[in-house]
């Protein structure tokens, strides 16, 4: 498929909240690196600014970023308002927040709940807005939800932010936090080789909610944005569309269900376009099959 075809609205549309977006977005992360926050070469800042632009280009109008997704020399927010600031009408930001790093750039005691508004508050600066799109609060291990979903719900309530999610969540976190505010989507690891979220997949699917799988292309890779030996079927199926492996992916993450949101990152402005188009590609049911099979047999 030629670039000048591509289109993020390809793979239809879903509602977060009272704002609509299509349903292959952007991840922000890899846009500060050649890998995960403080390690590696430093990202090409022409180059970053260049792929956020061509992602809005390609219909990409849902973006997800955080204030600590930041490197040595680059910050995914600032990027993000050098690049597309004044925002367009119906461009999404997503960011989260709950992780901490300091000036370092090393990982320190998570947010307190009297905390997140600060955290909100270097969000907004970052990317110059006035109040935020979507706020996923990322969990990081915690049994319950209710302090830190609620210390969002009163900025919700301020106005600082419009809707809010959850991140690393169980169900039981979820229907918390549905007792507190609505929540509009949860964002967690899923892939073909990640399956342990199949349950909130489908907990989503039954209350409206979005599901927005991160780390979806990566698998095993995690945060290193590679897959540790790409598997056989993935590799066949792709083969047998003229496709990439990260488009098969892609499209499986797409094809389970309406209200899944895919939002692979990069900082590579040809895999931007190569992810953009698997939201074209669909995928039969012997085809999905032979994927779930991947799934199976890695559980």
């Amino acid at each position: 498929m030629t670039s000048h075809a591509v289109s993020a609205a390809a793979a239809g549309t879903w509602t977060l909240g009272d704002l609509t977006v299509n349903r292959i977005g952007f991840g922000a992360m890899r846009l500060t690196g050649s890998a995960a926050f403080h390690q590696g070469t430093p990202s090409d800042r022409g180059r970053a600014v260049a792929t956020l632009r061509r992602a809005v280009e390609l219909g990409v109008n849902h973006i997800d970023t955080a204030a600590f997704y930041f490197s040595r020399l680059r910050s995914a927010n600032e990027l993000i308002n050098s690049a597309l600031a004044p925002y367009a009408d119906g461009l999404v930001i997503a960011t989260k927040v709950g992780p901490a790093r300091d000036a370092d750039g090393e990982w320190s005691t998570p947010a307190r709940p009297d905390q997140l508004r600060g955290q909100v508050e270097e969000n907004l600066r970052q990317l110059g807005r006035d109040h935020l799109d979507l706020v996923n609060l990322r969990l990081m291990g915690q049994d319950s939800a209710s302090e830190h979903f609620g210390a969002l719900a009163e900025l919700r309530d301020a106005g600082l932010v419009r809707h809010l999610g959850i991140s690393a969540a169980r169900p039981e976190h979820l229907a918390e936090a549905r007792e507190i505010a609505p929540v509009v989507c949860v964002q967690n690891r899923y892939g073909l080789d990640a399956r342990g979220g199949d349950e909130m997949l489908r907990t989503c699917a039954a209350h409206g909610i979005a599901f927005v799988p991160f780390f979806s292309i990566a698998g095993e890779g995690r945060e290193a944005g590679t897959v540790r030996g790409e598997h056989d079927h993935v590799r066949t199926l792709a083969r047998a569309h003229g496709v990439s492996p990260a488009q098969v992916r892609l499209a499986w993450i797409l094809q389970q269900g309406a209200h899944v949101l895919a939002i692979p990152g990069t900082g590579n402005p040809d895999h931007l376009v190569d992810n953009v188009a698997a939201g074209a590609l669909r995928l039969t049911a012997e085809e999905l099959r032979l994927l779930d099979s991947i799934g199976e047999s890695a559980s």
